[in-house]
């Protein structure tokens, strides 16, 4: 796949199977300027890939294989969530729709935070997980997943970020990651991590390529 801004700056373009700007400026930002990340706003008549598997890496999967059934070259997708442990490591896979259709990041961190009211602090213990597939022609080339740990807060503390960031804190720090800066999230964050294996994995195959 190609775009204008891609063929004048001869830039590989990779598609992320996202309508979630968040995640893609987050992903353009830790792969950096070797390559175009565009997303699924940014190409007409994409349709929404139905996430109806019951893992991250089901749902990363049906989501690349299906936008790359429809468009050329590579296809990235991630499903990612949060999952904490007092609550049968809810919500997962139902992260961005924990409370409920049409439900906004705010209610879901309030719905979170009211089933775990009382939960002490040392049994508050959470994480982050993102899982990446990468495809290509419908076929899933090659899986990725990142976790990082931490505990879950009391109260919502910051305004950075998205999603659950403003109450998850990460191992090592008593500020989440609502509070902490961009650059230093970026270093441990689970996307990190998997876009790290990813990043690896797509540099050998450019090479082999060669």
């Amino acid at each position: 796949m190609e775009t204008e801004n891609n063929a004048s700056a001869k830039l590989p373009t990779i598609l992320l199977a996202t309508r979630n700007k968040h995640k893609t400026r987050e992903i353009q930002t830790m792969l950096g300027e070797g390559v175009l990340v565009v997303d699924a706003t940014q190409v007409e008549g994409l349709p929404e890939i139905e996430e109806t598997g019951v893992t991250f890496e089901e749902n990363s999967k049906l989501k690349a294989e299906g936008i790359s059934r429809i468009i050329d070259g590579l296809v990235l997708a991630d499903d990612s969530g949060l999952e904490v442990d007092a609550l049968g490591r809810e919500p997962g896979v139902y992260s961005a729709r924990y409370a409920g259709p049409g439900c906004t990041d705010e209610m879901n961190t309030a719905l979170v935070l009211e089933k775990t009211v009382g939960v002490p602090h040392a049994d508050r213990t959470a994480r982050f997980r993102c899982v990446l597939a990468v495809a290509e022609k419908g076929k899933t080339l090659a899986v990725f997943d990142g976790a990082v740990e931490g505990i879950l807060a009391t109260e919502v503390k910051g305004s950075g970020g998205f999603g659950y960031d403003p109450i998850f804190m990460p191992l090592g720090f008593d500020q989440t990651f609502g509070e902490l800066s961009s650059e230093i999230k970026h270093t441990m964050s689970h996307r990190s991590r998997a876009l790290a294996q990813f990043k690896e994995w797509w540099e050998g195959s450019k090479r082999k390529e060669t």
